[in-house]
C-alpha cells in the first residue's frame, strides 16, 4: 500500500495529520506494508525569506480578520496539536518561503532519510521557530539527520531538486489539490485535511481488504487447440 501526501511545512495542520496518520499506522496490523511519501505543496509560494510579519498578522492579512480573531484561531489549532503530542509556538514561529526546505526533503529522500527530514523540518517551523527559508538553518537541520553538511550546502547552492519540486505542485494541481494536507492512497482513495484517526484507521482497513481480494484468473480459450506434441504439449500450452 502506498501512501502520498501533499503537505507543506508552514501548514499547522499538516502536522497534525501527520501524526493522526502515524497513530493510525502505529494500529494497523499490516503497517510493514505500507509506503508513505511526502510530495511538496506550498502555501504561499510568493512569500519572502525573511519577512517582518509574523504568523498571527499573516493569518489576519491572508483571511481579512482581526489580529485577536487570528490569535485565537491560532491557540485552537494548538489546542488540536496538543491532543496528538504536538507543541506549537505560534507567538515566535517565523513565517518564510518554504521552496528550499522541499528541495532539502527530495535531497533527503534520496539518501533514505526522508522520513526523519520531513518530521525535524515541521518540528524545526512549528515547536522551534526556526526559519526554514535561510540555507544555514536547512544545512544545521540535515547535519541533524546525519547528511554532510557541505554536500548540503552545494545542493541547496545549485538547482537540484527543483524539478522535482515543481512537479509534486504540478500533480497536485492536476489531482485538483487546493488544499493540504492531502492523503492519495494507492491513487485510488483521498482523505482530505487533518482527519480525525478513525478516518484514516477506516481506509487502511478498507484498502487492505480490497487488495487481498485479488479477482480470480479468468482462463480464455479454453480448449481451442492451437496443435500438439508428442512432449506433452496441447492447446498451445506446455505442461509438466
Amino acid at each position: 500500500m502506498k501512501i502520498d501526501v501533499w503537505s507543506d511545512y508552514a501548514c499547522p495542520f499538516c502536522y497534525i495529520g501527520k501524526r493522526r496518520l502515524e497513530n493510525a499506522l502505529s494500529q494497523f496490523p499490516h503497517r510493514d506494508k505500507v509506503e508513505v511519501v511526502f510530495r511538496s505543496f506550498q502555501l504561499d509560494p510568493s512569500a519572502k525569506v525573511n519577512g517582518n510579519k509574523d504568523i498571527h498578522d499573516v493569518l489576519a492579512g491572508k483571511y481579512g480578520m482581526s489580529r485577536d480573531k487570528a490569535k485565537e484561531m491560532n491557540e485552537q489549532v494548538g489546542e488540536q496539536a496538543r491532543g496528538v503530542g504536538l507543541d506549537f509556538h505560534f507567538d515566535t514561529m517565523v513565517h518564510t518561503n518554504t521552496f528550499d526546505s522541499h528541495r532539502l526533503s527530495h535531497y533527503a529522500s534520496g539518501q533514505g532519510k526522508g522520513a526523519e527530514m520531513s518530521e525535524r523540518l515541521l518540528r524545526a517551523y512549528f515547536t522551534d521557530s526556526l526559519n526554514l527559508g535561510e540555507r544555514s538553518v536547512l544545512v544545521s537541520l540535515a547535519a541533524e539527520m546525519g547528511l554532510d553538511q557541505a554536500e548540503t550546502a552545494a545542493m541547496l547552492e545549485s538547482d537540484a531538486y527543483i524539478h522535482e519540486v515543481n512537479g509534486d505542485i504540478e500533480e497536485g494541481q492536476r489531482l485538483g489539490i487546493t488544499g493540504v494536507p492531502f492523503f492519495v492512497i494507492n491513487n485510488k482513495y483521498a482523505v482530505s485535511g487533518a482527519q480525525p484517526g478513525p478516518v484514516f484507521t477506516e481506509v487502511l482497513d478498507t484498502v487492505w481488504a480490497e487488495e487481498q481480494e485479488a479477482p480470480a484468473l479468468q482462463v480464455v480459450g479454453k480448449g481451442q487447440s492451437q496443435g500438439s506434441t508428442d512432449d506433452g504439449c496441447s492447446d498451445g500450452s506446455c505442461s509438466i
